[in-house]
């Protein structure tokens, strides 16, 4: 793709004093309907060292009002960010609604100039282009407009410039290292930004490519772009707003291989343990459990434990059954609830991947991302097209857990219809837990049946072979919690074989 700039195309004084300031003008005007319009916007600037990114970053943000934008300085990665999945420290970076935010560098560092420095390998640095494809993807489905900036200039040209810069005791220190050795090994940069720009060109986020010989030609492209992009994107908005109700989308869970689960209907909900039988099992569980935790965190293996489940089924007291085998030091219970200003501001997921374990580490979800497609889908508080996209994006989601290096558990703590409503009674008849039933709790109970086919439809999408649902048989507690032990230890077990 780079073979296509014309590098030495040059705008005249008199050709940029003409186009400038309306540019300009309508560069600022844009800020009042992409506030207005809650559009998140994200302007990319990738490109050679010496390019002038920078300056560049510099003059498109004077037309903006400081309050709404960010500007994002992309370094390598902390060691505590090598300790996260290649996207985490990125997700944190997304605007909220109605915000921008102005990229200096971005994930493509650790597809071009990262690849070369830490001499990636090909298959590696695939997966994690596939996983920018799918996380860009995500965004623009979402509403967010992606507007990405290549600045190429010849090795020559940055040369010169760093030259220049070395020159002066005042801009010395702006030339590194890593700059010298990026003109020497030119050739190996030029097709790892080559690759990089083909493989990543999508038509929901596009490449722009722009020389960065001339400044003058370098910003009316970059601002015109930027005009022409948002504007675009608000007359969207527009229309898929005033559509939201009857849009609507093929589900299409991914490309993945899915593991055949049998409907809540056909569950044997008859499974039991004695009191004695319960005691034993779990005393033997969660020893072995807390010996596992600490192989985890030896090997550096990070663990996502999902719950689901029906009101009542449980979840609590399981999940207080798994932590009381844990080293307090070495996970977190996650308890979500309803999403806050701050997170509906952002993509659905924002708010997990915010909330990762490091490696070693283990993060247990009380309720999950799986809202998307129960409570979201039935009470109307997504689109069609909204949920129908959520298995797909799900299923990327745990898929980069998996490539990271996650065990990843997730469980549907499964109860029949009566007995929730045995257990509705009980805790509402006694004071101390009268807290844990609520008016939403039993209008719930009046779209059972909806919730069922929801439910069934969430596992039939969204157990992969690399992610699968665990049904549990949740009418009987003890039961439940040991076979949730059982399978945590299990699947640690099955990792660590794999390590040895």
């Amino acid at each position: 793709m780079l073979e296509k700039v014309d590098l030495n195309k040059i705008v005249t004084d008199e050709e940029y004093r003409a186009k400038i300031d309306s540019l300009k003008e309508q560069l600022t005007a844009l800020d009042g309907p992409v506030k207005e319009k809650k559009l998140p916007v994200i302007v990319i600037f990738e490109g050679w060292s010496g390019a002038g990114k920078g300056s560049m970053i510099q003059k498109l943000i004077l037309n903006f009002d400081p309050r709404w934008f960010s500007v994002v300085n992309t370094q390598p990665p902390t060691e505590v960010d090598k300790r996260e999945p290649m996207m985490w420290r990125h997700w944190q970076t997304i605007p909220a609604a109605g915000q921008w935010s102005i990229m200096d560098c971005s994930w493509y560092q650790e597809i071009s100039v990262m690849r070369v420095e830490n001499k990636i390998d090909e298959i590696t640095n695939l997966r994690h282009m596939n996983e920018i494809n799918s996380f860009e993807h995500g965004l623009t489905e979402n509403g967010y407009v992606i507007i990405k900036f290549f600045l190429h200039i010849s090795k020559k040209e940055m040369k010169e410039r760093m030259d220049k810069l070395e020159e002066k005791k005042s801009t010395r220190w702006r030339v590194t290292d890593k700059d010298r050795l990026m003109i020497e090994n030119y050739k190996k940069y030029y097709s790892a930004f080559d690759s990089m720009l083909e493989y990543t060109n999508r038509p929901y986020a596009p490449w722009h490519l722009v020389s960065g010989t001339d400044s003058h030609t370098a910003i009316l492209e970059v601002f015109q772009t930027v005009v022409d992009e948002v504007t675009k994107a608000l007359k969207l908005k527009d229309e898929r707003d005033r559509d939201a109700a009857n849009l609507s989308a093929v589900i299409d869970p991914g490309q993945y291989n899915f593991v055949t689960m049998p409907e809540l209907k056909d569950v044997d909900m008859d499974k039991k343990l004695s009191e004695e039988e319960y005691r034993t099992l779990l005393k033997k569980e969660q020893k072995k459990l807390a010996e596992n935790h600490n192989k985890l965190y030896l090997h550096k293996i990070p663990m996502i434990i999902a719950y689901e489940g029906w009101d009542a089924a449980g979840k609590g007291g399981n999940i207080k059954r798994v932590s009381a085998a844990l080293d307090p030091r070495g996970y977190e219970v996650m308890p979500i609830a309803s999403p806050t200003k701050e997170e509906k501001d952002r993509h659905f997921l924002w708010r997990f991947w915010t909330r990762l374990p490091k490696d070693g580490h283990i993060a247990i979800f009380d309720r999950t991302w799986y809202g998307r497609v129960m409570v979201e889908r039935l009470e109307g508080f997504c689109t069609p097209a909204d949920w129908q996209r959520a298995y797909r994006e799900m299923n990327d989601f745990e898929r980069q857990l998996y490539d990271w290096g996650a065990i990843i558990i997730k469980f549907w703590i499964n109860i029949t219809n009566d007995e929730q409503l045995t257990r509705f009674k009980a805790r509402q008849a006694d004071p101390a837990k009268q807290w844990k039933i609520t008016d939403e709790d039993w209008r719930n109970r009046e779209k059972w049946d909806q919730y069922e086919v929801a439910v069934n439809d969430m596992i039939r999408y969204t157990s992969t072979d690399f992610a699968p649902w665990n049904i549990i048989a949740g009418n009987d507690k003890y039961y439940a919690r040991i076979q949730a032990l059982q399978i945590i230890n299990g699947m640690i077990e099955d990792r660590l074989k794999q390590v040895r």
